[in-house]
């Protein structure tokens, strides 16, 4: 079946069964590696994705489900446009804070915690640790809080 998605910005038609995973259309079919499989039952938060500026585990949920909808990936998060290559607030605080150690699960914290911000400029610390609930499996989680301290006025 033919689906009509709606990624980073550009119209794609991908012709898989309507009840594919969108991650793997994600990254078999468009090509785009960042999202990544962690567990397969949206628990671990590795394919965390912005659906209408959501976040959305993308493990579980059918591409059918995704038509008319707007994906926001980790490759479209940042402002690339006309070759800027600026970096998402969020990528740009990973990076100064030296958030990663494997990085696997970078993406979707990031992409979680962009949408956290985007909601709440301003989170405590509790509703930062209420809201991300992604798993990180080398321990980050202190530097992520303080990479997203690093954006927030809290």
């Amino acid at each position: 079946m033919a689906v009509q998605i709606k990624v980073n910005g550009k119209d794609h038609v991908v012709d898989v069964e309507e009840e594919m995973p969108l991650l793997w259309v994600l990254r078999d079919e468009l090509g785009l590696k960042g999202t990544k499989f962690g567990c397969g039952v949206a628990y671990c938060g590795a394919c965390t994705v912005h659906v209408n500026g959501q976040p959305l585990r993308s493990c579980t949920v059918p591409v059918a489900a995704m038509q008319g909808q707007e994906v926001t990936t980790i490759e479209g998060l940042a402002d690339t446009s006309e070759g800027s290559g600026e970096l998402h607030p969020v990528q740009q605080a990973w990076i100064e804070a030296q958030v990663p150690q494997c990085g696997y699960c970078q993406s979707g914290m990031i992409m979680a915690v962009a949408a956290l911000l985007e909601r709440n400029p301003n989170p405590t610390d509790e509703e930062v640790e209420a809201e991300i609930s992604n798993v990180c499996r080398c321990g980050t989680y202190q530097r992520i809080r303080d990479a997203v301290g690093t954006l927030t006025n809290a």
